[in-house]
């Protein structure tokens, strides 16, 4: 079996040598190919792919550089950026910050020894909205004025529980044990006020005035008027009216003078006119107008005197 298998492969051998000596004699040539392509990228657009190759890379660079950057500077960390925290109640801010655009938040407040303050170069303006986004309350300080625009609005003590101040559309509230007046004017009120007690500071003038109208006090149980250790003086340009409707009109003095009153004089004669006299007594006109009159052994008051007359 070996000897076989031996002659098989040298029969082979032979065989191959015999073909390619027999192909070498008879010349055999093989078909050639008449075009050639190549396969890939050659000339300008290898050029223009390794350019944009270049300039991602180098994006990508700079996108690297520029990331490091704002991290550095804006010192972001897992806790915040810079003096800006994020903690589980909220924001911590520190410092000075500018807000560009409108800012929602549920609260504001300061640090426990410091204060809040609110700066703008025009105005600040805080606004209350209900649900439906409806304006409820607001208020705007500005340069000139601050304005409030709300139903109701209260003043109260620093523990919040005393009201102090309350203003609403229909009436203006001041719970106050004192209301204190300081500017050398005083306070100017263009309606009605009511108030239980006017007192002027210890050692100065209280004056109620009127200028161009009417000075009118009323109290359905009457109104005081005193001057405990000083002097009560009532001066008006034109006429000055004491009326009581029910009751009477009381002066009780130890002395009651009526300074300035005209004197009439009602005589048949003019030259009875100008004598001389040094006893006087005081007469009513029917309107109510007082005048002196010359003392006689009776009385000299006539409802015909000049002073009625012109009056």
């Amino acid at each position: 079996m070996e000897q076989s298998a031996t002659l098989d492969i040298e029969t082979l051998k032979i065989t191959q040598e015999q073909f390619i000596l027999a192909s070498q004699s008879l010349h055999l040539q093989r078909p050639g190919c008449d075009a050639v392509y190549q396969v890939g990228l050659y000339g300008w657009r290898k050029r223009c792919l390794y350019f944009f190759l270049l300039l991602l890379l180098v994006t990508m660079i700079v996108n690297l550089a520029l990331t490091v950057w704002i991290i550095k500077v804006m010192n972001l960390s897992a806790d915040g950026m810079g003096k800006l925290q994020l903690n589980q109640d909220g924001i911590h801010l520190e410092g000075i910050s500018e807000f560009q655009l409108p800012l929602y938040v549920s609260e504001i407040q300061s640090r426990r020894d410091g204060m809040l303050v609110l700066r703008s170069e025009k105005n600040v303006t805080l606004n209350a909205r209900d649900v439906q986004g409806q304006l409820t309350g607001q208020l705007t300080v500005g340069p000139e004025a601050v304005e409030a625009q709300c139903q109701r609005l209260e003043v109260r003590s620093r523990d919040g529980g005393r009201l102090l101040f309350t203003a609403d559309e229909q009436e203006l509230t001041m719970t106050t044990e004192q209301l204190t007046v300081t500017g050398s004017e005083g306070a100017v009120f263009e309606h009605s006020i009511e108030t239980p007690l006017i007192q002027a500071r210890t050692s100065e003038d209280l004056k109620l005035e009127a200028p161009t109208r009417t000075l009118t006090m009323e109290a359905p149980r009457g109104v005081e008027v005193s001057a405990a250790k000083g002097t009560l003086k009532i001066s008006s340009r034109k006429d000055l009216q004491l009326e009581s409707t029910e009751g009477e009109i009381l002066l009780d003095a130890s002395s009651i003078q009526l300074g300035s009153l005209p004197l009439g004089i009602y005589t048949q004669s003019p030259s009875q006119a100008f004598r001389e006299q040094a006893v006087y007594e005081v007469c009513v006109c029917p309107s109510g107008k007082i005048y002196l009159s010359p003392a006689e052994s009776s009385s000299s008051c006539q409802a015909m005197s000049n002073i009625c007359l012109w009056s």
